[in-house]
């Protein structure tokens, strides 16, 4: 089996991307995306697909790109790499819904690969709970662990402790979420274990609209008041805080003179910042707080 060039790769994810949108709008109901096409002056391009007048989805992106160039001299030295040109494509993905009661959740793949011969895959999907519900963090890491084992057993113990460690507040001394799995520098061994691999990132890519759509459909439909919207709004405030101040997507985005508008679009409507906030005792908040934590195996907890 001859390796994919990097071509057919960029292809398969743009394709990805159409799945995707067609699932969620279809989970939605109500709500459809938006293209937005963009050329990169250095090369090469992309098309964010923006989420507009849903029924569970308040806001969201589905961004696509595939951009090529000299590599920054910034990235080279961050990576270690030596100096050639580069090519990254891939598939971004954040949603944020307009009930606190279903999660912010989001999903990246991408490959990545320079003139002289370096290449390597990325990638992971994460939750995000306003509020932590034990049975669903269970189903999202069942989920994901399933992908995970049916192409290494390896990956998701060790995908999903990188999770833990790299979706993390230094700042705030908590998790962003429930974790989930994350990887990078992904390399091949032959042209097998490239196939391989890109497969896995696929089988992400496939497993996203499936477990966010049981999501939207279990969650949605449950009550919720001003209490748990001034919440939502104040958990944003931290999602917002992990993308400007730690995510390495965004930085490299912007390192590489990336389209602003589809960096971003991770951003959520609005968000709150209450000072000292201090969640009341044995209160569904205070139980979320308590479990932003590292290292929890939601495939056995019991609180």
């Amino acid at each position: 089996m001859s390796r994919k060039k990097k071509e057919e790769i960029a292809e398969i994810y743009k394709g990805m991307q159409d799945h995707i949108c067609r699932s969620l709008e279809k989970y939605d109901g109500e709500g459809t995306f938006q293209e937005d096409l963009w050329d990169r002056k250095e090369g090469g391009g992309g098309r964010t697909c923006i989420f507009k007048n849903g029924n569970i989805i308040e806001k969201g992106g589905v961004a696509f790109s595939a951009v090529h160039g000299p590599t920054p001299e910034k990235i080279l030295r961050k990576l270690g790499l030596e100096k050639a040109d580069f090519f990254a494509t891939g598939v971004s993905i954040v949603l944020h819904p307009k009930s606190p009661m279903v999660p912010i959740i989001h999903m990246n793949i991408r490959y990545f690969e320079m003139e002289n011969g370096t290449h390597w895959f990325g990638g992971g999907i994460d939750l995000t709970p306003h509020y932590i519900i034990p049975e669903d963090a269970a189903y999202f890491h069942q989920e994901v662990k399933k992908t995970c084992d049916a192409f290494d057993l390896s990956y998701y113990p060790k995908f999903k402790q990188w999770a833990d460690d790299y979706f993390y507040l230094k700042h705030r001394n908590e998790t962003r979420g429930i974790g989930g799995i994350f990887y990078d520098r992904l390399s091949a061994k032959d042209d097998d274990h490239f196939q391989r691999i890109l497969d896995f990132s696929l089988a992400l890519g496939r497993l996203f609209p499936e477990v966010y759509g049981y999501f939207m459909q279990k969650n949605s439909a449950i009550p919720f008041g001003e209490n748990e919207k001034i919440w939502q709004n104040y958990r944003r405030g931290r999602y917002v805080e992990f993308n400007l101040v730690w995510d390495a997507g965004t930085k490299f985005g912007l390192d590489t003179n990336g389209r602003t508008e589809s960096i971003l679009m991770s951003m959520p409507p609005q968000a709150n910042w209450t000072y000292m906030y201090q969640a009341e005792p044995g209160s569904p908040e205070a139980f979320t707080l308590e479990h932003l934590k590292k290292e929890i195996d939601w495939l056995t907890y019991n609180p």
